[in-house]
Order: C-alpha cells, then sequence, then structure tokens
C-alpha cells in the first residue's frame, strides 16, 4: 500500500513539472515574431526626440510608433514589447546574434548593411539636411554654408558630405551629440548643424525649442529609412504587409503629424514598399 501511494504521488509531481514547462515555454522569443511568445524584442534609438527617445514616462518617437504598431499586427500589444536600445555600430550584431526580432531606428537602407541583414521597407523616406536659427535668413542653400561653421556628431559623416562635395570651405565643427550641436546653434556658436532631416525636425519639434529653429530644406541625400530583420527571416513578409496597412488605415500620417509636425517638416509621401530612392 506505500508503495502505491508513493508511486501516486510521483506521478502527480511529474505531470505538474511537464505542464509548468509547457507554461514555461510561452516565455521565449522565437525568431518569426510570433504571438506563441508573451515579448517581443525591438531594437529602437534611446536618444533621438522625435524618432526613439526613452523618458521617465516610456518611450516615444516615429520610429515607437512604427515599431508598435507592427508588434501589433505581428500578435503582439504594447506592453509585450521589451524595448532594446540599438546603438548604430550594433544594429547588425544584434540581429545576427538573436538579441532583437526587429530594428527600427533611423536605419537607412544600404548596400552594404543589406550583405548583413535583411529589411522591409522602406517607410520612411528622408534626406540629409541642415537646421538652421528661425532668424537666419542668409543660408539659403548649401553653398551658403561656406565660410560656416557647420556642426555634426562625432564619427558622423553628414558634415564630411556636405564639405566634400558641396560647401568645401565650411568650417566643420564636432560636438560630442545632437544636443550639444543644438546648444551652439542656439547660441550663435555654430551656424547649422547637419544630420537626416527627421532627426533634426525631432530635435527641433521639443517643447524648449518650438520656433527657435528651422529646417533648410535642402534635401542632399536620400535616406531609406528600414526596418531590420534577422538575413533570411519570413519576418520581412509580415512586416512589409504591416507597414502598407499603417499607410492605408492613416496611421502612418498620424505618427508624422505627431512626431514632426511642430517642426513643420515636410515629409514625402510614404515610400512603397520595395522602393528604395538612390
Amino acid at each position: 500500500m506505500k508503495l502505491r501511494k508513493v508511486t501516486a504521488a510521483s506521478a502527480v509531481l511529474l505531470a505538474l513539472s511537464v505542464t509548468a514547462t509547457a507554461c514555461g515555454g510561452d516565455d521565449k522569443k522565437d525568431d518569426n515574431g510570433s504571438s506563441g511568445g508573451k515579448k517581443i524584442a525591438v531594437g529602437i534609438k534611446f536618444d533621438q526626440p522625435g524618432i526613439g527617445q526613452q523618458t521617465p514616462q516610456g518611450y516615444s518617437g516615429f520610429d515607437v510608433d512604427v515599431a508598435t504598431y507592427v508588434a501589433k499586427k505581428l500578435g503582439y500589444n504594447a506592453d509585450q514589447i521589451e524595448w532594446k536600445q540599438s546603438k548604430s555600430a550594433d544594429r547588425e550584431t544584434m540581429l545576427q546574434r538573436g538579441d532583437v526580432q526587429f530594428i527600427a531606428a533611423s536605419y537607412s537602407i544600404t548596400p552594404e548593411r543589406q550583405q548583413k541583414v535583411d529589411f522591409a521597407g522602406p517607410y520612411l523616406l528622408a534626406h540629409q539636411d541642415v537646421l538652421l536659427r528661425a532668424d537666419e535668413n542668409k543660408i539659403k542653400s548649401p553653398a551658403d554654408l561656406n565660410n560656416k561653421k557647420l556642426c555634426s556628431v562625432a564619427g558622423s559623416t553628414s558634415a564630411q558630405n556636405v564639405k566634400k562635395t558641396l560647401a568645401p570651405k565650411a568650417n566643420l565643427q564636432t560636438y560630442p551629440t545632437y544636443s550639444a550641436c543644438l546648444s551652439g546653434l542656439q547660441s550663435g556658436a555654430i551656424d547649422a548643424l547637419t544630420t537626416d532631416d527627421s532627426i533634426l525636425a525631432g530635435y527641433a519639434s521639443q517643447a524648449q525649442f518650438k520656433g527657435k529653429f528651422k529646417l533648410g530644406g535642402f534635401k542632399m541625400t536620400n535616406e531609406n529609412y528600414g526596418i531590420g530583420v534577422k538575413k533570411g527571416s519570413d519576418l520581412k513578409a509580415k512586416i512589409n504587409k504591416a507597414l502598407e496597412e499603417m499607410v492605408s488605415d492613416g496611421s502612418w500620417e498620424a505618427a508624422v503629424k505627431k512626431n514632426f509636425g511642430p517642426a513643420n517638416y515636410k515629409n514625402e509621401p510614404a515610400p512603397k514598399i520595395g522602393d528604395i530612392k538612390s
């Protein structure tokens, strides 16, 4: 009798163990981002206002809104998204290691990057531009940047692009962050700040800078923002479908106005999937 009691108890424990293991499997994230898991890891920028920013209230920006919409179409609610900081130099590695299922982080599609990861989109066509003080009336074209103090951040190629081809006499000023460039622009220490117009619009849209800056509107390059996924992942097709739905139902345009509107950002129309402007 004692033997039978022990055996029955063991069977119950075994059944509970199997059940717990099965339930625990729901916490795992799979490469396809399917709703079988409870969380999905998504890479964004944490330090770009209007694009992707971590704040005491949570996360905000155009890329955050796009990623949240896409995740919902994949079967995840906003509270099931695990946001991960994706610095520019780390993006391909994060995807290849499986640290994230996809990345939306002002991630321009280039041939070099396409060799390492796949891209859904593009979902935004940005351009290299300059940010000027609102009362600036002498800088009306890239050539007018000659003999002007032009700021960009350390490691950026934006200012070099301007100096190499458009304004060879521009006086380059390298600051550690865009915020530092903005402070210099506001004080008059520099004359213009250059990077993608979407990033510039995001900074200029901050409440403390409203009405103080304007975009030059020079459109010096094409920057096709895409959503990066691991090479060969079937998430690419699913995300492309979600992006098309975001445009068709008006959510894309609403996100543009919400995040860039205060800077009077004249955005391009939503690009067609696969239409990469050179």
